[in-house]
């Protein structure tokens, strides 16, 4: 028997359109993602037969679980800490198939286009926290 190491290269371009400028986007936060609370097809694609890793969207606007310590999408109607923006995912993230918690950038300080926000945001349900990001929307 023997061992043929096998080595593969991808590239890929983030969409970041929902970034309106570079301010900020030089200290961001390091969070871990829940993947049971995120939504595919919105907020994560899943990897196919050619391509097993799937990757969450640079740009999905998350909270955080107030129990678990973990981020999960932005919820103004929910209870349980995710209805505070505490800003969004900086980077593409990718994920093995089965993983459910993935670590990640945190924008928590800059400008947004939210209308290139995946998901889409309502500012009109935005409300100011103390712990909440620092962003301003254009």
């Amino acid at each position: 028997m023997s061992i043929q190491p096998v080595s593969t290269s991808e590239h890929l371009t983030a969409n970041r359109e929902w970034l309106a400028a570079l301010h900020g986007t030089d200290s961001t936060d390091t969070i871990t993602l829940d993947l049971n609370l995120f939504t595919e097809g919105v907020h994560y694609q899943c990897g196919d037969g050619c391509e097993p890793y799937g990757r969450v969207f640079s740009g999905v606007p998350v909270g955080k679980v107030a129990e678990s310590k973990l981020y999960g999408p932005y919820d103004p109607e929910a209870s349980c800490g995710r209805q505070v923006l505490r800003g969004f995912v900086f980077a593409e993230v990718p994920f093995a198939p089965g993983q459910t918690r993935v670590p990640a950038a945190l924008l928590w300080h800059g400008a947004v286009r939210a209308s290139k926000v995946p998901g889409g945001i309502d500012l009109s349900q935005l409300t100011w926290h103390p712990r909440g990001a620092q962003v301003r929307f254009v």
